[in-house]
């Protein structure tokens, strides 16, 4: 093997030290998964509400406001760092080994069990690290105000709880549970702001006496309380800074334009050159890499945001600083910054139809850059986690699979008709889509809708599968 398999190994003397969750060495029946699936949930919700022990102050400006849909994380709790540990080292790690930097041979169970455990020791190295460095940048308080005792407490629990992450995420995987960790926590935030938007029993003040902060609770108490109903219901379906009725019905919309979406598919016939008559098919969906282009663009869109407000604070009059973006507070998000020039501000989804009347060319450049964005990410995604038409005519040959009247030989050049195609218009539409929600106003932002859409659609069809190979399952 060449040095990247060398560097695998120095992770072994690590391994007897990383918590493992072993395979199952049975199989699991799927009422048992489902209850394994059930307590990690609750595991997870109750860390996100837990709040952290020994913080002094967690108000001002958050600087990492934008990055927490996709983190699944929640201010001042336990679950502060969500599934940013493992996300982070299991994108770096596939990196690595999809660009052959790291050499693995996945028939090879000691090959996978290596690079499991690199991929865990980073995690928890990042875990680490990015509790340290949030510490020590004040989000709780000056390290003086929490004296070193409560900044070691507050490290240990965020370290443990991004251990707990893993675990949680690792024992879903390995069969005892319904998919992955990551996705399932990354919806459950997500439905859990849908939710908590439309039903708040919350009062907020702006400027208009106090309302109800959740739409549902708000219109029902309009109805209820105004004597001019005709001018409760526009209030309740349009007003501004809080959510409305129609945001909520722009969430359904969203949610069933995308699960019409991913029906869309092109099914090509395979059968096995060893057994005559066994037949198969092997389906090309449009989002083809499924969620991972609006992943990566958020991750590479907050990541500049959180940069740009650093230098902003720190160096405002630079006009490098200011070409990357300028930023002002909100009145009406807590203290959050929101950026008015620079790049930062091109590449931010317009408010309003009016305001991309008003800004046409703010309007254009973030409609070309969030379609081709999401696009080459999509292309991208594909050479590196093996799902090319190169890996996935490989992988038909290792199963002595070929295409009715097509040649060995031409697999690859057949499937690459379907394959790039459907990895770059399906991260299009999922660009488009984002773009329509975000304008339309729908609650929790198109990207959010968007990750809940799929991880729930997938999670159905994993139900299903799961129940259908379960003869004596009837009902739950």
């Amino acid at each position: 093997m060449g040095g990247g398999f060398r560097v695998l190994h120095l992770v072994r003397p690590f391994l007897s030290f990383l918590p493992e969750v072993q395979s199952a060495d049975r199989k699991v029946p799927f009422r048992e998964k489902v209850i394994y699936t059930v307590i990690s949930l609750f595991i997870f919700l109750v860390c996100s509400q837990l709040p952290l022990y020994g913080i002094h102050s967690t108000t001002g400006a958050d600087p990492f406001y934008w990055m927490r849909v996709i983190l699944a994380s929640s201010r001042g709790t336990v679950m502060e760092l969500g599934i940013t540990p493992i996300v982070t080292s299991g994108l770096v790690v596939q990196l690595l080994a999809g660009s052959k930097i790291i050499e693995v041979d996945n028939n090879v169970r000691e090959d996978r069990a290596l690079l499991n455990g690199a991929q865990k020791l980073l995690g928890i190295l990042i875990a680490v690290g990015e509790a340290v460095a949030y510490v020590l940048s004040g989000m709780y308080g000056s390290v003086g105000q929490l004296g070193v005792g409560n900044a070691i407490l507050i490290i240990l629990q965020l370290c443990f709880a991004g251990i707990i992450v893993i675990c949680l995420d690792e024992l879903l995987q390995k069969g005892y549970g319904l998919g992955s960790g990551i996705s399932l926590f990354i919806a459950t935030n997500i439905c859990e702001n849908i939710i908590w938007k439309a039903f708040s029993p919350t009062t907020i003040n702006s400027g208009r006496g106090a309302e109800f902060e959740g739409a549902v609770i708000a219109f029902v108490h309009n109805l209820l309380t105004r004597d001019n109903k005709i001018r409760a219901l526009r209030e309740a379906f349009y007003r501004q800074n809080l959510p409305n009725v129609t945001n909520l019905l722009a969430t359904v919309l969203i949610f069933l334009i995308v699960i019409y979406f991913q029906g869309f598919r092109v099914v090509l016939p395979v059968r096995s050159k060893n057994s005559r008559g066994q037949q198969g098919s092997y389906p090309i969906k449009l989002f083809y890499t499924s969620n991972m282009p609006i992943i990566l663009h958020s991750a590479l869109v907050t990541n500049l945001y959180f940069i740009s407000q650093l230098l902003y604070r720190r160096y405002s009059g630079n006009f490098f600083v200011n070409l990357l973006g300028k930023w002002k507070e909100s009145e009406y998000s807590n203290g959050q910054s929101i950026p008015v020039g620079g790049l930062a501000y091109y590449i931010t989804a317009p408010s309003s139809l009016a305001d991309m009347a008003a800004n046409p060319f703010h309007a254009l450049f973030y409609l070309v850059f969030m379609l081709s964005a999401c696009a080459l990410f999509s292309k991208t995604w594909i050479e590196v986690s093996g799902s090319s038409a190169r890996d996935v005519a490989k992988q038909l040959r290792e199963q002595q699979m070929v295409m009715p009247g097509h040649r060995e030989a031409s697999l690859q050049k057949e499937l690459n008709r379907y394959i790039p195609t459907a990895a770059a218009f399906g991260g299009m539409c999922i660009g488009a889509l984002t773009i329509l929600a975000d304008l339309m106003g729908a609650i929790g932002s198109g990207t959010g809708i968007l990750l809940a859409v799929t991880i729930i659609y997938q999670y159905f069809e994993t139900f299903e599968k799961e129940k259908a190979s379960e003869l004596g399952f009837f009902g739950l």
